[in-house]
């Protein structure tokens, strides 16, 4: 297990104060806010954790509503919505300088029978194993130089492969260019058998591209074009049980965007073909004059 999921599992571990407020951290880096994967997935802890073992997450829905300050801790304040004899509600709050920047409801359910069918068929891509890591793609388009030489010299704690060009590649070559985004990532580790945190840490790994998606189709890219963007709300509902330390394929694509918002909608699948959580997105994209 590298030091970057090492730090991940750890900002995961949050900190109970008091009954039903917990206390969590962000990593030591400079940067300018707190990734917002990183809220939802501590907000999913701190609701999970007030929830009975025999009940797993089934769906969130998120808002990001001011941008997490890096410096300082995120307090969760948990309101136990409902426990009802199948269903268990929970909404969290996330607080910083006195006032929410994030605000997230989660329903839990106990096992069930019931009809099952599947709709979506996984794309067919080549296996993971065959595709470069994401730093080699990076670092074939933006070589040693200053300041991505450090950048993609650090760990990371999801190995992505992306099946369809980066959107770097795209933003030099328009031919490129499309609405869908194909990954394959995993956590590169044996990870415990706790539902709960393969849950949550597919929710921290699922805004790592989302918006990268509604990019591709115009051909920009963080660090390369004039754009600025951020998460505005965020859903996700879990079908079956993943492990996320083997490999998932994360199919992405934007249906839409406009009036400096872009939509975005994901499936991941599991390596034998179910599907195992459905995303949504909205985000936040606002594209300056050279």
């Amino acid at each position: 297990m590298n030091e970057a999921l090492k730090e991940v599992l750890d900002l995961l571990d949050l900190e109970q104060i008091e009954c039903d407020i917990f206390r969590g951290r962000s990593p030591e880096e400079r940067i300018q806010r707190v990734f917002g994967g990183q809220v939802a997935a501590q907000a999913l802890v701190a609701a999970g954790r007030t929830v009975p073992s025999d009940r797993t997450v089934h769906s969130l829905h998120a808002y990001f509503i001011r941008p997490g300050d890096p410096a300082i801790p995120i307090v969760y304040n948990v309101d136990r919505v409902r426990d009802g004899r199948s269903f268990t509600t929970r909404r969290v709050v996330a607080i910083q300088h006195g006032k929410t920047i994030f605000a997230l409801s989660a329903s839990f359910h106990i096992f069930e029978e019931g009809v099952s069918h599947q709709a979506a068929s996984m794309p067919q891509v080549p296996d993971p194993e065959t595709l470069p890591i994401f730093q080699d793609r990076m670092r074939g388009l933006v070589g040693d130089t200053e300041p991505w030489s450090e950048w993609l010299a650090k760990p990371r704690p999801v190995d992505a492969r992306y099946v369809t060009p980066l959107t770097w590649e795209a933003h030099r070559d328009p031919s490129l260019r499309g609405s869908e985004t194909q990954v394959w990532f995993r956590y590169d580790a044996d990870l415990p058998d706790d539902p709960l945190l393969h849950v949550v840490l597919a929710a921290y790994a699922s805004d790592y591209t989302l918006v990268d998606t509604v990019l591709l189709t115009h051909g920009l890219a963080w660090g390369a074009s004039n754009v600025v963007g951020a998460s505005l709300d965020h859903a996700m509902w879990f079908h079956r049980p993943l492990k996320v330390d083997d490999w998932v394929l994360y199919a992405q694509k934007s249906p839409w965007s406009g009036n400096a918002r872009g939509l975005a909608q994901g499936q991941m699948f599991t390596p034998s073909g179910e599907l195992a959580v459905s995303v949504v997105q909205e985000c936040m994209i606002r594209v300056s004059n050279p």
